[in-house]
């Protein structure tokens, strides 16, 4: 069996309750709106973070109304992410098929993302979800200042591992560790409990784009061909950043040099990825991500044995075990 199917298993008739109603919520009165929020549904991915939503609140309570509420606001947000970001960044596609920008053109996708954006924002006020609200709305700051906090420092070609952290705490793990926290809340949980979710959404976050920066050198379904995207956009994660604080100065300097002014060079980024990996870059990044695993799973073994705390302990280790 799938290992996604696997995980879902507490949470199943739940997740198809949800799918019905996250399609409602996307409904409009604009023809060409519906048009594309359904050809987004019908390309959506392993829907990872609703299920974070789900199998939170079960771990520590009973789904709810609200918990559907937090699902989808989660699901509309993220969506609305997704969207704009293709739009920053140019990209033509997403899951392997054609983005919302390349097919509708980017001013369309743009005013996409917006509707999505209000649409979780007017469910959370027509619900009185306002600590809802809250917690993901922090969310969302925290990524667009992650984002811009890259940007940045990719400019700068920052080679600072706290500042790494300090991004993708930003830009990846507060959105998991809203799912976690506000499955939580929607249980009316403790608050001890809630503050465990919030810190274990956080660990599984960091642990996740560890594992998304190793693919940039090959560690996955196409190990051996790394794509080295990474270093072509100049952002330098942690097996370059681990790899260039311990190298030679001249190696430091004719690694640099490639990264800022060869990084569209197959050739020269290939040489980038090899230096990394001698350096034992990708084996740092590696044990780090194991690090931030073990944490949240010691985390979770504060909360009650479960089906649902099970669910959570397999969602971990696929997340750093997972091939793409």
């Amino acid at each position: 069996m799938n290992p996604v199917d696997i995980i879902k298993k507490p949470i199943e008739p739940e997740m198809k309750e949800f799918e019905l109603k996250f399609k409602t919520s996307m409904q409009s009165k604009a023809p060409l709106l519906d048009r594309i929020t359904h050809y987004i549904i019908k390309r959506k991915g392993k829907q990872l973070r609703p299920m974070f939503v789900f199998l939170s609140a079960k771990a520590t309570g009973d789904v709810n109304e609200s918990t559907y509420t937090a699902a989808a606001l989660i699901e509309l947000l993220h969506t609305a992410t997704l969207v704009h970001d293709d739009v920053v960044d140019e990209a033509d596609e997403r899951r392997g098929f054609f983005s919302v920008n390349a097919l509708w053109k980017n001013k369309i996708a743009v005013l996409v993302g917006d509707f999505l954006l209000s649409k979780g924002l007017m469910m959370a006020v027509d619900n009185n979800e306002f600590e809802l609200l809250h917690t993901v709305s922090d969310a969302v700051k925290e990524m667009s200042e992650g984002e811009l906090l890259q940007m940045e420092k990719t400019r700068l070609l920052n080679f600072d591992e706290e500042v790494y952290f300090e991004i993708i705490r930003q830009k990846t793990a507060a959105l998991i560790s809203a799912c976690c926290r506000s499955g939580a809340q929607s249980t009316k949980s403790s608050e001890e409990h809630i503050r465990l979710m919030t810190e274990f959404g956080e660990k599984v976050g960091m642990a996740f784009q560890i594992k998304d920066d190793l693919f940039d050198y090959g560690a996955g379904k196409d190990i051996g061909k790394p794509t080295g995207i990474d270093i072509q956009e100049r952002k330098t994660t942690l097996p370059l950043i681990y790899a260039l604080n311990r190298a030679s100065n001249s190696d430091r300097k004719r690694i640099v040099n490639i990264v800022k002014n060869h990084n569209t060079n197959a050739i020269k980024v290939k040489e980038v990825i090899q230096f990394v990996s001698a350096s034992g870059g990708i084996e740092y990044a590696t044990q780090k991500m194991h690090d931030y695993a073990r944490q949240s799973l010691e985390l979770l073994s504060q909360l009650p044995e479960t089906e649902a705390r099970k669910s959570l302990e397999t969602l971990v280790n696929y997340t750093i075990e997972r091939e793409r």
